[in-house]
């Protein structure tokens, strides 16, 4: 089975603006996202389409007719009177919540007392229902997020000129998971706005797995750089019978290390958070003989677990390769009572499964099969194939 995707590639950076253009483009209903918009405050929004250093794309503009700066409380009172749908307003109010929470550190203030400025008026609330319609009217099953781009320089706040990125951007982003990269452009590419409604819809790391383009939508922003400032996002599926996860492979070669050594060292990998070790037999120069260390780990484990293979190894370096996407069952764990010798014994099983419940595999917990062999003086294999048939038996019997 395969289901909606949405991946924003903000090459360029990212603003509310942005973001409710690109989604137009890639199919939102425009009449929609602009009476929303227009309901949430005193402005006019314009949407229009033009070309941009080649490339079509859609551009929205917000007039605010009036200023009426609100603080925290009045901004949460203000979406909630809002004649929008009940699913777009909690995503609004999710968003506000991590500007409030960015502005609140940054400032040194509780979020009562905290009073937004630029992010409280109203085109900046008719940006994040704007930008929450058009999600919401898309229904993407899941939202990932390639690296973000930041730029240099300073902005003018009302609390004066503040270097770039500026520090709420840095706080929102620092608690969402979200990648970014420092550029040498000057402006303001990511702005807090853009960087909240992000940070509260993106819910898988990067990068996206192998997936189909069905669509692709282009946001034009405000500024004019030597590059084309747009905010790219594409519509796509993905097969979700297996779970896409993001991994990295990391592997270096070793001619002087006994097993005791790779013995403890597979040991304590694998505590420390791999997800497989491996030890291969290899001919290295000179004809020695050798062995590949391969690891497989979770992007944001791969330094310290390289770390680890150099300190146990004496290896000079470690291999990384380029971040790549493996197709896994999705695996529970359960707790099964199986009868030998007119005693109950408990053991864990490993059952695989598809998205929909459809069971691949079932294994015996090693672990709890070898003390069971143990105190009943049956060979291990033996208990394996037991467990696992009683396993069998239940799953089978409750899915009758």
């Amino acid at each position: 089975m395969s289901v909606d995707i949405l991946v924003f590639d903000p090459i360029s950076g990212a603003s509310g603006d942005m973001i409710i253009s690109a989604l137009i483009d890639l199919g939102a209903d425009p009449s929609v996202v602009v009476d929303a918009m227009e309901s949430a405050g005193d402005v006019r929004v314009e949407v229009s389409s033009f070309n941009r250093s080649g490339i079509s794309c859609v551009k929205t503009k917000v007039v605010q007719r009036t200023i009426a700066n609100r603080g925290y409380e009045e901004v949460k009172e203000h979406i909630d009177r809002l004649d929008v749908p009940e699913r777009v307003r909690i995503d609004a109010l999710g968003v506000y919540e991590r500007l409030a929470r960015a502005e609140s550190k940054v400032h040194g203030l509780p979020l009562e007392d905290l009073h937004f400025h630029e992010v409280g008026c109203d085109d900046a609330i008719a940006d994040i229902i704007g930008a929450c319609t058009a999600i919401n009217l898309l229904q993407p099953e899941h939202i990932y997020c390639n690296t973000i781009s930041l730029g240099t320089g300073l902005v003018e706040t009302s609390h004066g000129m503040y270097p770039l990125p500026a520090p709420a951007t840095l706080e929102i982003i620092m608690d969402s998971g979200l990648t970014v990269q420092q550029r040498s452009v000057e402006g303001e590419l990511l702005t807090p706005t853009g960087a909240a409604i992000l940070a509260h819809f993106v819910d898988q790391p990067p990068p996206p797995p192998p997936m189909t383009i069905h669509g692709i939508g282009y946001g034009a922003g405000e500024s004019e750089y030597e590059h084309p400032n747009l905010l790219r996002v594409l519509r796509a599926r993905v097969d979700e019978r297996l779970v896409p996860e993001s991994i990295e492979v990391l592997e270096t070669n070793i001619d002087d290390v006994t097993g005791e050594v790779t013995g403890h060292l597979i040991e304590r990998l694998l505590e420390e958070g791999a997800k497989d070790v491996c030890i291969i037999p290899a001919t290295m120069k000179k004809s020695r003989s050798g062995q590949i260390v391969q690891v497989i780990a979770d992007i944001h484990d791969s330094s310290h677990l390289a770390e680890t293979i150099i300190e146990e190894t004496g290896s000079l370096g470690v291999r990384i390769m380029p971040a790549r996407h493996r197709l896994t069952a999705r695996r529970r764990i359960e707790q099964i009572q199986v009868t030998i010798k007119k005693r109950e014994y408990s053991a864990r099983v490993k059952i695989a499964t598809e998205r929909h419940g459809k069971i691949f595999d079932i294994s015996a917990e090693f672990d709890d099969c070898k003390e069971i062999a143990k105190r009943t003086n049956i060979p291990l294999k033996q208990i394996i194939r037991m467990v696992e048939e009683k396993a069998w038996k239940e799953i089978e019997k409750d899915n009758l």
